[in-house]
């Protein structure tokens, strides 16, 4: 299996400033992504912001993290009252720079990161320095939900399904394009476990990577449902299958990688919600409460289904446990795809 139990013993670190060795596992919500009751304490909060909240962004406007953070950002401020909350992307260097303007920032709530398994689970074992801890730099706010991601190729390509893609890749140099750290280890892994050689084309984010894989210039990509639903379905990209070990239930007549012959491919790509370390009590308080009461909207999971992403939040405690698990789980994923950290 690509991905075994979150259970499994704690992978040491590399490279991460606090000096920890090792995380211990724990399940967290890995089992499901309902959303859940505010707290009791969390719901008698009385913060409000004093000024716009300011939603950091590691990855370039039109990403399905850009887009989950622009509903989320809509919705939140208005549970805190009408609330001004932007969006400040910060692409470029597999999300550090963004991680690393949270940890420098006032933890006083107005200050938040909307980010991805990239920076919090992924770059610990893709990055031989790491200039943030991703445990002991940020406070948890909630779990948002889940990205699906899929192999996908240009309109161009003489392929159908991940059986062709492959036999392609033995026969001439088959590239693949990456945005993000899940795009990485996907290709990677696609590469590994099919038994094929594939050339890594790294972008800063993935609107640029998209664009290159529909032009042709790049034959394929691993990237999220959000910002390729609308390409695929006008036939500028071609869909040959979602990485998860179960087909999406937002697109259930796609097929898995793992149905198609890479047996146990299962990735699970993340979106979570973060403040700096060592947050003001009161507004952690306020955000996580008003965060669960956007999570139990259905609004907020029909909007975000739409756009590929499956919605479901958390308490700040299961957010902490979950992270540990999956940051243990993408070190067993990044070493079996045999990637060194740079």
């Amino acid at each position: 299996m690509l991905r075994r139990s979150l259970l499994a013993v704690p992978l040491a670190r590399r490279g991460l400033a606090g000096g920890m060795a090792a995380l211990p596992a724990g399940l967290g919500l890995a089992g499901g992504m309902a959303a859940l009751p505010a707290m009791p304490a969390l719901a008698q909060a009385e913060w409000r912001p004093a000024r716009p909240i300011t939603f950091v962004v590691p990855f370039a406007a039109g990403s399905g993290t850009d887009a989950v953070a622009r509903v989320l950002a809509q919705m939140l401020g208005a549970e805190l009252g009408g609330a001004a909350i932007t969006v400040d992307n910060r692409a470029g260097a597999n999300g550090t720079i963004a991680a690393r303007a949270v940890t420098q920032a006032a933890p006083d709530g107005h200050t938040l990161f909307v980010t991805t398994n990239t920076t919090h689970a992924a770059n610990p074992w893709l990055m031989r320095r790491l200039d943030y801890d991703p445990i002991n730099d940020f406070t948890p706010v909630s779990r948002l939900g889940n990205f699906v991601f899929w192999l996908t190729v240009g309109p161009s390509a003489p392929v159908g399904n991940l059986r062709e893609f492959l036999a392609l890749a033995r026969t001439r140099q088959v590239s693949y394009a990456s945005g993000n750290g899940t795009g990485i280890v996907a290709g990677a892994t696609v590469a590994r476990m099919g038994g094929v050689q594939m050339l890594h084309v790294p972008y800063r984010s993935t609107p640029p990577a998209i664009t290159d894989v529909i032009a042709g210039r790049v034959d394929s990509i691993v990237v999220d449902l959000t910002p390729t639903l609308g390409h695929v379905r006008d036939g500028r990209l071609r869909a040959l299958g979602v990485t998860s070990g179960r087909r999406s239930v937002l697109l259930p007549e796609v097929p898995t990688l793992a149905e198609q012959g890479l047996d146990g491919f299962d990735l699970l790509s993340f979106c979570i919600l973060l403040g700096p370390a060592r947050m003001d009590p009161a507004a952690h308080a306020a955000l996580a409460a008003a965060t669960a009461r956007v999570g139990a909207n259905p609004e907020f999971r029909r909007r975000l289904a739409e756009l590929g992403f499956d919605a479901g939040t958390s308490t700040p405690a299961e957010l902490e446990a979950f992270v540990r698990a999956q940051i243990a789980a993408w070190g067993e994923m990044i070493r079996g795809a045999g990637i060194e950290p740079e």
